[in-house]
């Protein structure tokens, strides 16, 4: 099996256990996954196709250079936005590429990203689409939150899904890489979804997992009075210790 049979692989399991219906992260055709081939192309999945049953022939693949380009420019027409997707695609058979192939192009290529993944969890939404949503995104309330999903998350006001989304993400994680010196692990977009990010499967799950677990005791927590945040020494401590770097590395983080 060559890289890209491998890659492929790797993304259809990601896709299919990110939309297994237990984990209430996505139905029908909502949320999209992506997978790193080079520095000129990338896998993304379908517009319209569903994350629980993916197959091949709903993973598109498609060049990087032109859907970058079209992050530069202002304002763009919907029309131009579906031509540029379509012209993007290495096969022009395929499939056309999920809307959203816009900021997975931008993620994709920023250092040590070659997986991501985004969902409309039901927990993550719940705050996502209340008053509580940016006092989530900045703060941590547990250990392993900081381990898999990193000191603090992303996060992007409600934008128009495509080309606007994809310019505020890219801006919004600008900051973040500008503040922490690497990429983030969590991006979450009010009224929306979540995005997760890393190097490998495995990092993708670990996060977006966490995250999803992290909303509920938030959630809890809010009800009874909460939540009560870690501190930003407590959470250099958990990001410094050597155990939770080995942890890191055996869970592929």
């Amino acid at each position: 099996m060559n890289d890209k049979a491998q890659t492929l692989q790797k993304l259809l399991t990601l896709s299919h256990e990110l939309g297994a219906e237990h984990r209430h992260l996505a139905i029908l055709g909502e949320g999209n996954t992506s997978a790193k081939l080079s520095a000129d192309t990338f896998l993304v999945k379908a517009s319209g196709s569903n994350l629980g049953t993916l197959g091949e022939a709903q993973v598109v693949e498609c060049r990087a250079a032109g859907i970058l380009e079209l992050m530069d420019r202002a304002a763009v027409a919907d029309d131009e936005v579906d031509a540029a997707l379509m012209a993007s695609r290495v096969d022009p058979n395929a499939r056309k590429p999920s809307v959203e192939a816009l900021f997975h192009a931008y993620l994709l290529s920023l250092p040590g990203i070659q997986f991501v993944g985004h969902t409309h969890s039901v927990a993550v939404n719940a705050i996502l689409c209340s008053p509580l949503a940016e006092r989530f995104a900045a703060g941590r309330i547990f250990p392993d939150e900081v381990v898999c999903c990193g000191p603090r998350s992303v996060f992007v006001p409600y934008m128009d899904p495509g080309l606007k989304l994809a310019q505020t993400i890219r801006e919004q994680t600008l900051k973040f890489i500008d503040e922490q010196a690497a990429p983030p692990r969590v991006i979450l977009l009010k009224s929306h979804g979540i995005i997760t990010l890393g190097s490998s499967p495995e990092a993708v799950k670990a996060a977006m997992y966490m995250a999803v677990k992290a909303a509920s005791i938030f959630a809890g927590a809010a009800a009874l009075g909460g939540p009560v945040f870690m501190s930003e020494a407590e959470i250099e401590r958990i990001g410094s210790r050597r155990d939770e770097h080995y942890r890191q590395q055996a869970l592929k983080l």
